[in-house]
């Protein structure tokens, strides 16, 4: 891959600090309320993106079978894999997202999730492309002002799916992602979304040799350590109901080499 690849990613560096900043005003009701609702999706915040690797990992992508091809061995991110890193309680791994034919407008959906008034929401609507958007700029000081605590974790959770796993529209949510995120409510799952969009924008940069990988990086490679994940002499932590694999491998020091052809 050129050096292009990961160039124009988003860079969760501004997006940790003021989640941190964000959390530190919380309680513990509130983080709770957050992890009841949607597991351990912030741990990917704490996740760095380690470029040489991802470069690395990106030209064993085949394209042909969709799947890593490691000389005789062929790997592939899992709907169970990924579900148990993100590990949400809420989650139905039988109840798919699949986006709608009839639904709410835009506008509507906004209003919905942030429970803000239809003249606030259509006064922060932009159009980038073909899709409509709104800026995470406007999301984060009202998560700070706003009066209702689950809106503020719902809101807060919609940044990280427009940002980090989904980071479609750089600086801005999606109106895609926010179709899906309105419908998290209906228990449905969204790994296979994010595998389907992580296997086609692989295919596309391998294709290419550049481009913008469209998709959660940092999921990826968490999936990529956790196949040499060891837990000192307590694998049975691996078994155990309030063990978090990603909140493991995000507070884990990694080594990232100078170059990609180390890896």
């Amino acid at each position: 891959m050129e050096n292009e690849f990961l160039d124009k990613v988003e860079n969760n560096v501004v997006v940790r600090t003021w989640s941190k900043k964000c959390n530190s005003r919380k309680d513990d009701e509130v983080k709770q309320l957050f992890y009841c609702n949607y597991g351990d999706l912030p741990y990917l915040l704490d996740i760095k993106v380690d470029e040489h690797l991802f470069r690395a990992l990106a030209q064993f992508w085949n394209s042909a079978y969709s799947c890593f091809t490691f000389g005789m061995v062929d790997m592939v991110p899992t709907v169970e894999e990924y579900a148990t890193l993100l590990r949400c309680p809420r989650i139905q791994a039988d109840k798919a997202y699949s986006r709608a034919v009839n639904v709410l407008t835009f506008v509507k959906k906004l209003m919905k999730i942030t429970g803000m008034s239809e003249q606030w929401v259509t006064a922060w609507i932009k159009q980038k492309g073909e899709n409509k958007c709104i800026p995470w700029k406007s999301l984060r000081y009202m998560i700070l002002a706003h009066p209702d605590t689950r809106k503020k974790v719902d809101v807060f959770t919609l940044n990280i799916y427009g940002l980090i796993i989904f980071p479609k529209a750089l600086g801005y949510v999606d109106e895609v992602v926010i179709d899906l995120f309105e419908q998290l409510d209906r228990r449905v799952t969204p790994v296979p979304a994010i595998l389907a969009e992580t296997f086609r924008s692989l295919s596309v940069c391998q294709r290419t040799g550049e481009g913008r990988f469209i998709d959660c990086a940092q999921l990826l490679l968490a999936w990529f350590h956790s196949h040499f994940w060891k837990v000192d002499k307590v694998y049975y932590l691996v078994f155990s109901k309030n063990y978090s694999l990603l909140k493991e491998l995000a507070a884990t020091p990694r080594r990232d080499l100078q170059k990609k052809d180390g890896w």
